[in-house]
């Protein structure tokens, strides 16, 4: 007979998952009658909750990202894999419905939840708490709700060296291409670039500030737009690496050299960076460490451990390479 899921239990009992996951884990705010006819048909059915599994040294969790079509993925996919977790690695690229993601993690009865780049809503956290399943989130979209463990990297810290390293070779005219506005991240690096303008007495001007969306083609287009205009930046800090590429082929198509007539500096320290042409200046973000930490503190509420603490921020740094130095004499 084919194995029973809290769907099938909630299905026959007519009442909703979050209500059969309450009874399984023994919650007292469920009524008696209801409780009754769950647990008997839990009985019937044969159902195997997730929590009997917690001892196997072969758990599976998913490892979810918002896309998986970049090198930034890979990174982090090898640090969670040098956790020791056994992963299931998927991609939420599509619109999805929310309460039906999460319940098809609690069918499936993974031991846990790396969400990456993506939000966790109200009603995934609902579905997901009531079943028992932690979740960790890497490189939060926004603020993570409190009881959401979270890991990132100091990205403030990091948009302030990329952009006082260009002030300090000399560029005054120097632009940001940021990544979607929506994103904690992205939002962070550009108001770092702007705390170093202001260190610096540089004042901010709008129209040096773009807003690309992580990816190569983003970066290109934005970087068009940028190098048309009248007083065209001598630096632009790209918010990423991809992005960052993009940025020098466009420099490329405008006949401008990299770094004698546009500096560039990105952010991420893919393994692309040093092999790129010129050689990338970027602020390194400790992508494998990030996902092997989220792992560790993963495996830690698996096995009913506390985390240390709730918000880890792991720290950047600037490498600097070929394509930044000073601006062109004018």
């Amino acid at each position: 007979m084919r194995r029973a899921t809290l769907a099938t239990i909630a299905a026959a009992a007519g009442v909703s998952l979050p209500t059969v996951s309450k009874v399984l884990n023994g919650k007292d705010d469920v009524g008696a009658e209801t409780r009754a006819r769950v647990r008997q048909l839990l009985a019937e059915y044969d159902y195997v909750p997730v929590g009997s599994r917690r001892g196997s040294s072969h758990l599976l969790v998913d490892l979810v990202f918002t896309a998986l079509d970049s090198p930034w993925a890979v990174e982090i996919i090898r640090g969670v894999v040098d956790s020791g977790l056994h992963v299931v690695v998927s991609s939420m690229a599509r619109p999805r419905q929310h309460a039906s993601w999460a319940t098809s993690l609690v069918e499936a009865r993974r031991a846990g939840v790396l969400l990456v780049t993506s939000q966790l809503t109200a009603a995934d956290r609902r579905v997901l708490a009531d079943s028992r399943i932690p979740v960790v989130v890497i490189d939060p979209v926004d603020l993570p709700h409190p009881d959401v463990p979270s890991v990132g990297a100091t990205n403030w810290a990091g948009g302030l060296s990329a952009t006082e390293h260009l002030i300090q070779l000399g560029h005054r005219r120097i632009a940001v291409i940021g990544g979607p506005l929506g994103m904690l991240c992205s939002r962070a690096r550009v108001d770092g670039y702007r705390a170093a303008l202001d260190r610096a007495g540089i004042p901010f001007d709008p129209e040096l500030v773009r807003h690309g969306d992580f990816r190569h083609e983003g970066g290109f287009r934005r970087a068009v737009e940028l190098l048309s205009l009248p007083d065209r930046p001598t630096a632009v800090f790209a918010g990423n690496d991809e992005q960052a590429l993009g940025v020098i082929e466009a420099a490329r198509v405008a006949g401008l050299a990299v770094p004698q007539d546009l500096s560039v500096v990105g952010f991420d320290d893919l393994p692309v960076a040093v092999w790129s042409s010129p050689a990338l200046t970027t602020v390194r973000q400790p992508l494998t460490e990030m996902g092997r930490h989220a792992g560790r503190m993963l495996a830690d509420l698996i096995a009913g451990r506390a985390v240390e603490t709730e918000r880890v921020e792991l720290a950047t740094e600037l490498v600097v390479r070929s394509s930044t130095k000073e601006p062109p004499c004018t």
